[in-house]
């Protein structure tokens, strides 16, 4: 008889609720960073503004990113996130790569060819990817050493600003700016540099668009089988997070909640949940629907709230609202892992954490995932 292995994390999650950390981007900018300083000695002489590539951090300032790795980890999130949103060559091309329309041209399969072919962005997104999760991973043994407490790294794998469900010209409904096997490229080479870092999980997250995902889940597969196990024999557990509207759909593929769940559930992922978008009132019918659907634990962590500029965070929620709202979600019986997406600091986690000690989490199913 085949002896099954469970991940730690889902012993855990078996215990008490899970806390994943908040935002990244939010917290960059509670330190005040210039163009200056994310451009750094390195990048000085880019042509194009840099801020807002918050990946780049990783290389540029890297004491800052593991200050915000330690506070997140103190604040009592088991789990961390690589600065790894947008750390494929196709996302960071928009930061160091001429846009064509700019002259007359556009963006079709073409110049993406070239970009994933470009020796710059491929070595520069594989090191943002490896060194933001050698920056984890050094926090996460220190701070679970000095806790007793075993915290996790997971790799973070964003969305793309590109859609392979839609086509961005009106006329012509069956054009793509890129192809999924494009996509998939991107993301396998982005998969491997995690996988170098030394992650603990792989977390495809903020999902809008659904064919994305897909392409991200076909090149983690295509990864583990083409390079062998990942960890221990046994491949790395994958997470799977998606943001939804108002109407509960995948933002630009428009799967409802439950369809979207069918067409992940294949890849047998250590969770499945919502994050991002929504602020948590408006999430909860939501959650509450994937929850009944699927048979892996659930994750949530939203938005505080909807933007608002004159927020400090830019977010309408403080932690003791989040915390509030997560309580909610946990006595609902709903979540597995807690935490924040945008508008989320330390101290929303950490009061997120406080809410949450005790409470039971989401029962689990019979499944047993291999670590």
């Amino acid at each position: 008889m085949k002896t099954v292995h469970k991940h730690p994390l889902q012993k855990i999650m078996e215990s008490r609720i899970a806390i994943i950390d908040g935002a990244m981007g939010t917290t960059i900018r509670t330190y005040g960073m210039t163009e200056s300083d994310i451009r750094g000695e390195r990048f000085k002489d880019s042509t194009k503004d840099l801020k807002n590539n918050g990946d780049l951090f990783s290389l540029t300032q890297p004491a800052m990113i593991c200050d915000i790795h330690r506070r997140f980890l103190e604040a009592g999130a088991d789990i961390i996130e690589t600065n790894t949103f947008g750390a494929t060559s196709i996302t960071q091309s928009e930061f160091f790569v001429d846009d064509p329309r700019e002259h007359g041209g556009r963006k079709d399969p073409a110049f993406y060819q070239k970009i994933i072919e470009d020796r710059f962005l491929d070595d520069l997104a594989w090191e943002i990817n490896e060194q933001s999760a050698r920056q984890c991973r050094e926090w996460a043994d220190r701070v679970g050493s000095a806790t007793g407490v075993q915290r996790f790294v997971a790799g973070a794998i964003g969305p793309m600003t590109v859609s392979l469900s839609n086509s961005p010209d009106a006329e012509d409904a069956g054009f793509r700016v890129v192809t999924f096997d494009q996509v998939k490229t991107a993301y396998a080479q982005q998969v491997r540099a995690l996988i170098a870092g030394g992650v603990d999980l792989l977390l495809v997250e903020t999902i809008f668009d659904s064919l994305n995902a897909k392409a991200a889940l076909v090149a983690i597969r295509e990864v583990f089988d083409e390079d062998g196990h990942a960890a221990n024999g046994r491949d790395l557990p994958v997470m799977i997070s998606a943001a939804v509207g108002r109407g509960g759909e995948t933002l630009i593929s428009a799967q409802t909640t439950e369809a979207f769940w069918n067409a992940v559930q294949h890849v047998k992922p250590l969770s499945v949940g919502l994050n991002c978008s929504l602020g948590p009132d408006l999430m909860y019918p939501f959650l509450e629907e994937l929850s009944e659907k699927a048979d892996v634990a659930i994750s949530c962590y939203p938005n505080a709230g909807l933007p608002n500029p004159l927020s400090e965070t830019g977010f309408d929620l403080g932690p003791k609202d989040m915390a509030r709202y997560l309580g909610e979600f946990a006595r609902g019986g709903l979540i597995n892992i807690a935490g924040g997406c945008c508008g989320n600091t330390p101290e929303h986690i950490a009061a997120i954490a406080r809410a949450l000690e005790g409470q039971p989490p989401r029962q689990l199913s019979r499944n047993e995932v291999a670590a």
